[in-house]
């Protein structure tokens, strides 16, 4: 599997396609950044009158919620729809979810729309799937990823997007498959943002890969891998940034197969 998912980042390389993202102010600079290391190019855009235009020239939507006001989710709304109506994926990043009765609403809203992808952690895609065991402290997961999987079970089931349950081991949940991906670090816990920036590298994977499910694991498993490779040379949060763009710009094959751990 690792080969194939080789030849999907090649991919990306090769055809640097054009991504939107509706995402929030934390995590912008983080996430153009890391969609150029990658290879493909960004576009940041929210404003109401040019929604329609920036989804025609894009390949693929990213919308991410951290930073949710009226106005955003407007914006996010018309994206999505927009993504629809041309037939382009589109990526959901719930940050947040189950934090606020409003956040909910909101990704309700957002969920009804079908998202192509799904990208949170295993509190987010509890409270997505309107499970009542679990609680979301802001941003950060309570909960561990294997303990969401019957809630991603759900949301593909439901909705038809692939989900990706992010934590100490990665879960892809599609079409009654599981993949799990161990690669990563805890320091990668300590840079805001990196989340983000997984789900935006996502997007640029389903916009050029028509296996979405394997552009999932591909973009997935080479952040993580990236992320931990970057703590190897690090002093701490700062540095590991640096070296994290660095690491997705210059990984090799060699190194991306024998060092990814995929089961």
């Amino acid at each position: 599997m690792e080969k194939t998912l080789w030849s999907h980042i090649s991919t990306v390389r090769d055809q640097s396609p054009l991504v939107h993202s509706v995402t929030n102010y934390v995590v912008m600079n983080n996430t153009a950044n890391a969609l150029l290391a990658v290879g493909a190019s960004p576009i940041m855009a929210h404003a109401h009158p040019e929604i329609h235009e920036i989804v025609s020239i894009c390949q693929s939507v990213v919308i991410n919620i951290g930073t949710l006001d009226e106005y955003w989710l407007e914006s996010m709304l018309n994206a999505a729809t927009n993504a629809n109506r041309l037939n382009k994926p589109w990526v959901l990043d719930p940050v947040g979810a189950g934090a606020t009765s409003y956040r909910d609403t909101a990704l309700m809203l957002l969920l009804a729309l079908k998202p192509t992808v799904i990208r949170g952690n295993a509190s987010e895609i509890l409270a997505l799937a309107k499970s009542n065991q679990t609680k979301t402290k802001g941003v950060d997961s309570t909960a561990e990823s294997n303990e969401a999987i019957e809630a991603a079970r759900y949301l593909n089931k439901n909705f038809g997007s692939v989900v990706c349950i992010s934590g100490q081991t990665d879960i892809i949940v599609a079409d009654g498959k599981e993949i799990h991906i161990s690669n990563g670090h805890s320091l990668m816990t300590k840079v805001t943002g990196l989340g983000c920036s997984a789900t935006a590298v996502i997007g640029a994977f389903v916009a050029v890969i028509e296996n979405k499910t394997e552009a999932v694991a591909a973009a997935t498993a080479l952040f993580s891998l990236a992320g931990e490779i970057a703590a190897e040379k690090a002093d701490g949060p700062g540095s590991l940034q640096m070296h994290l763009l660095d690491t997705l710009y210059n990984i090799t094959e060699q190194t991306f197969l024998t060092r990814t751990r995929i089961k």
